[in-house]
């Protein structure tokens, strides 16, 4: 997969088909999408996702979305949203961008996109110029889930609530987080848990603040865990969104490595304990829960694979 900034960066001779949108998260709706360009790529045509900056309080970051399309796509292009772009008319778009720099043979979208000044480009616009322009278009109907559409919020009210199982049901795999394991104040190694520290980047959703059980690849090797995401209120006042992870028949040292933590089940909320040695007792009590986790999940360790 060829990976860019911007369409005026793009290079690509073929005939394309493309899709567009934020895709925050390449959840099952926009599978469906990717999945029906990857139809229409052929020798002579190449699948092209053009997705648009993403603001704070996304599901992954741009760095995730190409680890998750690698492979999948011929050209993943990163669109800022600029002050040009905003302001383009939504003819000039369809005429300069998708049949002039992208040459469009096929362009798939969702029934609600929106495209040029004043968002006064959609999909009916799309198909009243596409025998002009020579291209063909999909309109593809959302993804639901149990009578539900699938969406970016939907997904984050999800994750506001704890509920990881059912963000994982409606991405088509774990949520995750990935991060480099930073030095701590190591009160876990003073209480006889040492645990591993990694910080989201700032646009990363963190799920509900709490316990989790969690599954943690390290040097490509994946372990049972229990994590605490949050901010550590009974030792820090920092503010600082953490996931503090103890990982399960780990005995190397990790610091400085990249590691991948996948969510699993939320056990409870981030609390604010009234003393290091309530924090103790109620941190082994996570990881008798873990414990029991692993040991009842049937896949326990056979997590999704990208």
């Amino acid at each position: 997969m060829r990976y860019i900034t911007g369409i005026e960066s793009y290079s690509g001779r073929k005939k394309t088909a493309v899709t567009l949108g934020k895709f925050d998260g390449l959840h099952l709706g926009h599978q469906k999408l990717i999945d029906k360009i990857r139809s229409y790529a052929s020798d002579d045509c190449d699948s092209v996702v053009c997705a648009f900056d993403m603001h704070r309080g996304s599901l992954m970051t741009n760095r995730e979305r190409r680890e998750h399309l690698e492979g999948k796509v011929d050209w993943l292009i990163e669109q800022p949203f600029t002050k040009e772009l905003r302001n383009m008319q939504a003819e000039k778009f369809i005429e300069d961008v998708l049949a002039g720099t992208l040459r469009a043979a096929h362009i798939v979208v969702g029934t609600d996109f929106n495209f040029g000044c004043g968002k006064r480009g959609n999909a009916q616009m799309l198909l009243e110029y596409a025998e002009k322009y020579g291209y063909t278009v999909d309109v593809i109907e959302k993804e639901r889930y149990l009578g539900t559409v699938i969406s970016s919020t939907y997904i984050k009210d999800a994750l506001a609530q704890g509920d990881v199982k059912l963000a994982e049901r409606l991405l088509g795999y774990p949520y995750s987080l990935t991060g480099i394991v930073q030095h701590g104040k190591q009160l876990g190694r003073t209480l006889g848990f040492p645990t591993m520290n990694i910080e989201p980047e700032e646009n990363k959703i963190l799920p509900r603040f709490g316990v989790y059980a969690c599954r943690v690849r390290i040097d490509g090797k994946w372990y049972g865990a229990v994590g605490n995401a949050g901010i550590k209120p009974t030792v820090t006042d920092e503010q600082r969104r953490l996931l503090e992870v103890f990982v399960y028949g780990y005995e190397g040292d990790a610091y400085g490595k990249e590691i991948t933590a996948q969510f699993c089940d939320f056990e409870r909320p981030e609390t604010k304990f009234g003393s290091v040695e309530e924090l103790k007792d109620n941190v082994m009590r996570d990881m008798r829960y873990g414990e029991r986790y692993f040991a009842s999940a049937s896949a326990a360790f056979a997590p999704h694979k990208k």
